[in-house]
């Protein structure tokens, strides 16, 4: 296994850390390790593997020598950056919104369309935290029994708003006031609309990117998100039309035995999953498995994902690890 020189950029925020926490545990062969974070974090030490690295700045030449760049910065640094990284001859991984749209950038999930990322041209891009846990669910789904339609709501934890969106939270349910139009602590908010749409920005990633991981623009995807005052994990009713008729044991059995999934369905023991019980887990949990009666071959789903695990940074460190020869 080739030793591969490695930066991650955002490498103290909330994903970021969790990066380096999830390339440890994966043992991933790292042969050089660069951090780069704001001017707010420039010089604070993270610790890594028993050595002590120190944060820096990103300049034009900081990708030099590095192979693989994981981003989780946001759009604005990966917009000016990931392109400087893959001149360098890195290859970068992004986890912000960035490139998703880009005909000419692959989005990934390792389970369902890794081929994909060897047509890269310098930049992959990591998918929105919700739609990697459907498209996973969704794979082997569509490759036995064809998926027509998808209806989603979401269930969002305010995680997915990182650090921000964590203290926005703690900072409410200790009686702080901010300026924010909507709070979260016992509420239930949307994401930002999307100028020019009815819809909201994580709606609309939600149903692009789902088409295009699935390698299908005419599939029919529906969905209403929505940020909920817990603090990990996100959660998805998830309602297929089928083209196919199926038995839900068989459902059951199929999911059961693909990659990345764990079924957790019985409700006759209150068995299924919940954020709080998903928490730190890289699959993604399915449960509440039965038949929606409104369409033919309909089918319900009830999913859950730990949004900055398998959401974020462990599909990211999984693109990664394609390309360790």
């Amino acid at each position: 296994m080739d030793s591969l020189n490695v930066a991650i950029v955002g490498a103290s925020g909330l994903v970021g850390r969790t990066m380096l926490k999830v390339l440890e545990e994966r043992n991933f062969p790292i042969k050089k390790l660069r951090l780069f974070g704001s001017n707010r974090s420039k010089g604070s030490v993270i610790h890594f593997k028993n050595e002590n690295y120190s944060v820096e700045t990103l300049e034009d030449d900081s990708f030099d020598g590095i192979d693989i760049a994981l981003f989780s910065a946001g759009s604005d640094v990966s917009k000016i950056y990931a392109p400087k990284a893959a001149k360098a001859g890195a290859i970068a991984i992004d986890n912000s919104s960035c490139w998703r749209r880009d005909p000419n950038v692959p989005l990934v999930v390792p389970e369902v369309n890794k081929e994909a990322a060897f047509e890269h041209k310098g930049i992959i891009a990591n998918p929105n935290c919700n739609v990697i846990p459907l498209v996973v669910a969704f794979k082997p789904l569509d490759e036995n029994y064809v998926i027509k339609r998808v209806i989603v709501s979401t269930y969002q934890s305010i995680s997915g708003a990182g650090n921000k969106g964590l203290t926005k939270l703690e900072d409410e349910i200790n009686g702080i006031k901010n300026n924010d139009k909507h709070p979260i602590f016992s509420n239930a908010i949307f994401h930002p609309h999307e100028a020019g749409t009815d819809q909201t920005n994580e709606e609309i990633k939600l149903e692009f990117e789902t088409r295009k991981i699935m390698g299908n623009e005419n599939l029919k995807v529906a969905a209403t998100c929505v940020r909920l005052p817990f603090f990990a994990c996100h959660a998805e009713a998830a309602y297929l039309e089928l083209e196919k008729s199926f038995e839900i044991e068989d459902i059951k059995h199929l999911l059961n035995s693909s990659q990345g999934i764990v079924i957790n369905d019985d409700l006759a023991n209150d068995d299924y999953p919940t954020p709080q019980n998903v928490a730190g887990f890289d699959q993604v949990f399915i449960g509440r498995i039965r038949r929606d009666t409104t369409v033919q071959n309909g089918l319900a789903l009830w999913i859950v994902s730990d949004n900055i695990r398998k959401g974020a940074a462990t599909n990211a460190v999984q693109i990664a690890e394609l390309f360790i020869k």
